[in-house]
């Protein structure tokens, strides 16, 4: 056994499933998961010092890449002061800052730790603030694991196939109305059914939960319309698109402004994090200034502010590189289809910018191409309901590298299914 298979056996006796997320376990595409020890640029390393085209990413959040140097050196100058104090600092108020002014809708903003707290931060916030319970999500879409935010959602539950999660009651989920993504008929029924009851509607810009769902920018504005027409809150969930398309949010990127929104991942550079945001009147009911109540141990620790200023300054100096990126991944994606299909393999790759996701006729079939592509080095999530991603630090010869990986994986694929049918 090598050295990251000891590990990850001794993960197993410790942790639970070896993993503190569940998608981590590589359940869906079988066989032991990647550890992994270091990252460089677009590439990591596991244990056994195996190298690999990274397009993980830390799901989503490593934009610039593994161990930036300006990133790095940062951190280690500010980290020589203190972990933590518990107050607010410098940091915090200048990357609070420097969030607002990117994205110009909102005035202020609140600190958590995670994706999952700052859409319960936002949720709590439009209910305190409408006085209404009730919330609409879309089907299959992932805000986080608050019980009420877990009817019918997509990531981990729909890699591992449960279809509800245990241990949520459902009195819990009885405040939350889950409809189709793109059925407007369908929200227009729940405003009726539930009139001056829903507090607001959560959504994704862009689904990253389930593959990659490509935005429906119509339907997008006609929930702008409905929670207006309703006075309920429109709650953009931009943890894993906040500043991935340009500098600053999705929601500008389709001229749609919502109450809230909900940031994460690429505003801390990679270290845990959660943000949200909106203008002075709906933020002002926050506590110590209003009566909705919400605080963290670790919100706003300077560590964490450091590393997502720097991150920021970069991309902003930057701007150049989404371009650059959103081309290489249609390189990227049209070649893998290209391929695929040289190969008689059927294989839907959705992608929008710098996200893609791929998806075969079986999950049989997605793990064994999973499987040929780690073993040439290409580290993709190990799932068809999670998320693919560029990062800054990825280059044109990263990505003919991967393309020719894949080309030897979908001839072996071919021959096997030969053999099978001989």
């Amino acid at each position: 056994m090598d050295k990251t298979g000891k590990l990850f056996a001794l993960a197993k006796r410790y942790l639970v499933g070896g993993v503190d997320s569940p998608v981590r376990s590589f359940a869906y595409v079988g066989g032991e998961p990647l550890l992994i020890k270091a990252g460089r640029g677009c590439r990591v390393f596991d244990y056994d010092d195996k190298e690999y085209v990274d397009y993980v990413l830390a799901w989503g959040g490593a934009i610039l890449g593994h161990g930036n140097h300006r990133v790095v050196k940062e951190l280690k100058s500010r980290i020589k002061s203190g972990l933590g104090f518990g107050t607010t600092n410098q940091a915090e108020i200048e990357l609070a800052a420097q969030i607002v002014k990117a994205i110009p809708f909102i005035d202020k903003i609140r600190f958590v730790s995670s994706g999952t707290e700052a859409v319960m931060g936002a949720v709590r916030l439009a209910r305190g603030c409408t006085g209404k319970n009730k919330i609409i999500k879309f089907i299959n879409s992932y805000h986080g694991h608050a019980d009420y935010l877990l009817a019918k959602a997509g990531s981990g539950l729909a890699t591992l196939g449960i279809a509800a999660c245990a241990g949520v009651p459902d009195d819990f989920v009885k405040h939350t109305i889950v409809v189709p993504y793109g059925d407007k008929n369908a929200v227009k029924a729940a405003f009726k059914k539930y009139k001056n009851q829903i507090a607001a509607v959560l959504v994704e810009p862009v689904g990253g939960n389930y593959g990659v769902l490509v935005p429906d920018i119509g339907f997008l504005k006609e929930l702008r319309s409905l929670t207006r027409k309703n006075k309920a809150l429109l709650i953009f969930d931009e943890v894993i698109t906040g500043f991935r398309f340009h500098f600053g949010s999705c929601a500008q990127f389709f001229k749609i402004k919502p109450d809230l929104i909900c940031l994460g991942k690429i505003i801390a550079g990679g270290l845990p994090i959660g943000a949200y945001a909106g203008s002075a009147k709906v933020m002002n009911r926050l506590a110590p200034l209003g009566k909705v109540y919400q605080a963290s141990t670790f919100s706003g620790n300077p560590i964490v502010m450091q590393a997502g200023l720097v991150t920021l300054r970069c991309l902003e100096e930057s701007k150049n590189g989404y371009k650059q990126i959103k081309d290489l991944n249609e390189y990227l994606c049209f070649n893998l289809k290209k391929e695929a299909q040289y190969s008689g393999i059927k294989l839907k790759v959705a992608h929008y910018e710098s996200m893609f996701s791929l998806q075969f006729l079986s999950k049989i079939k997605f793990a064994r191409f999973y499987r040929l592509m780690l073993d040439q080095g290409v580290f993709f999530a190990p799932s068809e309901f999670e998320a693919n991603f560029l990062s800054f630090a990825h280059t044109k010869s990263d990505i003919n590298e991967t393309l020719v990986a894949a080309k030897r994986a979908f001839t072996r694929m071919e021959k096997e299914n030969a053999v099978r049918k001989h």
